[in-house]
């Protein structure tokens, strides 16, 4: 059956037809002449390939072509929970065994030797319909492990779960560091059938139907239009908008270097109204956490998640310990938490807040936040600020730094798995490994003064102090945070108005 719009009453055939795909290509939609671009792109989409994420980060997208050349290994397949596990899925993933029997005398091909395959429904009704349709009982046969329907080793739960060591490819839709098993493991997500595929080869590999672009020596990508300078062809009138664009952006550098001339004017203070019990000032040590794009199970373990009456000394114990073990040990009552960009993506569970308030850390500063932590930190009453200038001035300070022995510190080698090898018996004559400090005390001390919405910070007791200015706390969101989170707030609006 066609999908229904609602809005207009006709199916989605209705109303992408030919006639109409024809008039939208007819009267494309196009900037003005003109128009100036911070940036472009181009892909050849030609060269595409099937992509892999992974290992531990959706961010690092690798083509399968060049996974296939590595033969990488895996223990565990999974094709389950709410994302890629419809029956669609389920049937797609059903199709790569049934291709192969045909090499395999009409006999359903077992998984590899070795290889654990977990499967499980995204909803019973799906289930359903892949056993009606045939596909379940093909993994089945093919020596899958079913799982009962809905949330399984995505978030965390057993069984199934990945182990120290091991690597595992899975169709769902996040694969970050400890959220499938052990933070020693390897995770990837692809597509249901390359977990199929996988599943049956017993390394990650597609499905026999994919072949490699001709003369494939990988994806054709960059900035620009992609035509070579020397090949490119351009109007007067495009040249001349080349030279102003050109112009423009000097003009614009040099307004930023030297400034207009004018002297600065300088503005009256605004002062931000705080609501009643809302601190005007927060303040406190800045514990540094050197990463972009930590995550909610970094922050807080997706195994924990459906704990609900985990005490709050445990939450505390286990805060930031995907990202770093040794943080809880490293992290003190009343510090401020200091991190890069992206501070929180990923899956939206309250505790990712709560926890780091079990921790007693009041308030959060990073480079930019994910939107459902920033959400879930009103929510769930605590603060957070977004200071792009503290970041880089921590990173300058402290990034290029050795790592102390001092045991209050963690730290983690960096190099590949070879090196690793090598510095668990390093020789005498072996120079000291680099290493990264993963949380860091720093000694600098923030002050974050909400009536003036600027923040002060003294970088170590001889370093220099700066202020800057922080986005304004409304009144009302200084209230739901006074109040101990969005829920006590309802419950006392509920009992004001009874």
């Amino acid at each position: 059956m066609a999908a229904m719009d609602k809005s207009e009453g006709r199916s989605t055939s209705e109303r992408f037809s030919h006639p109409r795909l024809d008039q939208l290509f007819e009267n494309r939609i196009e900037a003005d002449k003109g128009a100036q671009y911070a940036k472009y792109l181009h892909l050849d989409l030609s060269t595409l390939s099937p992509y892999v994420s992974g290992p531990n980060s959706v961010k690092v997208a690798t083509p399968l072509v060049e996974l296939e050349a590595q033969s990488i290994k895996i223990n565990k397949a999974y094709l389950l929970s709410c994302t890629n596990a419809r029956a669609s899925d389920l049937a797609a993933a059903a199709k790569v065994f049934r291709d192969a029997a045909k090499d395999n005398n009409d006999q359903i091909p077992k998984i590899a030797n070795g290889v654990e395959f977990y499967i499980a429904a995204a909803s019973l009704p799906e289930q359903k319909i892949a056993e009606e349709q045939g596909d379940w009982q093909v993994m089945i046969e093919a020596g899958a492990q079913p799982l009962p329907a809905g949330c399984g080793p995505c978030i965390g739960l057993e069984p199934g779960l990945l182990e120290p060591g091991q690597v595992g490819i899975s169709a769902t839709n996040r694969n970050f560091k400890g959220r499938m098993g052990s933070p020693q493991a390897e995770a990837y997500l692809a597509s249901p059938e390359v977990v199929a595929a996988s599943a049956l080869n017993g390394t990650i590999s597609g499905p026999g139907w994919y072949e490699q672009p001709k003369g494939w020596s990988g994806v054709v990508r960059g900035e620009g239009d992609g035509t070579r300078e020397e090949d490119r062809m351009i109007d007067a009138e495009e040249a001349l908008q080349k030279i102003i664009g050109q112009l423009d952006s000097m003009v614009q550098v040099a307004e930023q270097t030297f400034g207009t001339g004018d002297k600065p004017i300088e503005e009256p203070v605004a002062v931000t109204d705080v609501y009643p019990g809302f601190p005007e000032r927060v303040e406190g040590e800045i514990i540094f956490c050197d990463a972009d794009n930590i995550n909610t199970d970094g922050i807080y373990p997706g195994k924990f998640t459906y704990q609900d009456n985990l005490p709050v000394e445990k939450m505390a114990e286990v805060c930031m310990s995907n990202y770093d073990p040794d943080f809880s040990s490293i992290a003190r009552e009343g510090d401020i938490l200091v991190s890069g960009y992206s501070f929180g993506v990923g899956s939206s569970r309250e505790q990712a807040a709560t926890a780091i308030l079990a921790k007693k850390i009041p308030l959060v500063v990073a480079g930019s936040f994910g939107n459902i932590f920033s959400r879930n930190s009103i929510n769930n009453a605590l603060m957070s600020l977004e200071v792009p200038r503290l970041v880089r001035r921590l990173r300058e300070t402290f990034s290029d730094k050795p790592a102390s022995t001092d045991k209050d510190e963690i730290t983690e080698p960096v190099g590949n798995k070879e090196e690793q090898q090598s510095l668990d018996s390093p020789s005498p004559a072996s120079p000291a490994p680099q290493v990264k400090k993963l949380s860091r005390r720093t000694g600098w001390k923030l002050v974050w003064d909400v009536k003036k919405s600027q923040i002060e910070v003294q970088e170590g007791p001889n370093g220099q102090k700066w202020t800057e200015k922080v986005g304004e706390l409304p009144p009302n969101v200084q209230e739901i945070i006074a109040k101990g989170g969005l829920e006590k707030w309802v419950q006392t609006e509920i009992q004001s108005s009874a």
